[in-house]
């Protein structure tokens, strides 16, 4: 093979070569200008109405919570009022009392109640409260099924909440709702995600 037809062949390698890498080529065409698209927003939790749960005093300056641990065959993990992984959160104005209710009706499992600070991740158990009396009984052994409990305390600082259960894994597993105090609140109320 001559040296022309070497320089020939090299030639038609690196020009395809940079044919490929897009090299050489001319620039795409410009995409015909359309209208900008508007960012899709998420919609912020809905507020409803059902307080069949939530009982709330403006005049006593307190919010009642009837609380039940149930687990319906095929859930993930236990719910608390129907609820979990966070999808219904409880609104206090600062510096109202919260009591509530909470009974365990899974036949399958020991649960409790603890409120407790957010952070960067759930807790593996439960543990100190966010506020004094915030909690069940036997936080991290939880109550047998049947067993109820009954607490009262202040919601004494801003801030998110967990309401989880202490047992081990379970609040890890999707078993709390949420709990935010406010100071510009002006009465207890539900938001819910979801249906």
């Amino acid at each position: 093979m001559g040296p022309s037809i070497r320089l020939f062949l090299v030639g038609t390698a690196l020009t395809s070569g940079m044919a490929c890498s897009g090299r050489g080529q001319s620039p795409p065409q410009a995409a015909p200008a359309t209208e900008p698209r508007q960012p899709a927003s998420s919609p912020a939790p809905a507020v409803h109405s059902d307080t069949s749960w939530l009982a709330s005093d403006s005049a006593a300056r307190t919010a009642t919570l009837t609380l039940r641990v149930t687990r319906p065959a095929g859930s993930p993990s236990a719910l608390i009022n129907g609820r979990r992984s966070g999808d219904a959160r409880v609104v206090v104005p600062l510096g109202w009392t919260v009591k509530w209710d909470w009974r365990n009706d899974d036949p399958g499992a020991a649960h409790s109640l603890v409120v407790m600070n957010q952070r960067e991740k759930i807790p593996l158990e439960g543990g100190r409260a966010a506020f004094s009396n915030a909690m069940s009984r036997s936080v991290t052994a939880g109550l047998p099924a049947g067993q109820s409990d009954q607490t009262t305390f202040e919601a004494e600082e801003t801030g998110f909440y967990w309401l989880m259960c202490g047992v081990p894994s379970h609040a890890l597993n999707g078993e709390w709702i949420e709990l935010q105090v406010r100071p510009d609140a002006a009465t207890a109320r539900l938001q819910l995600k979801g249906p």
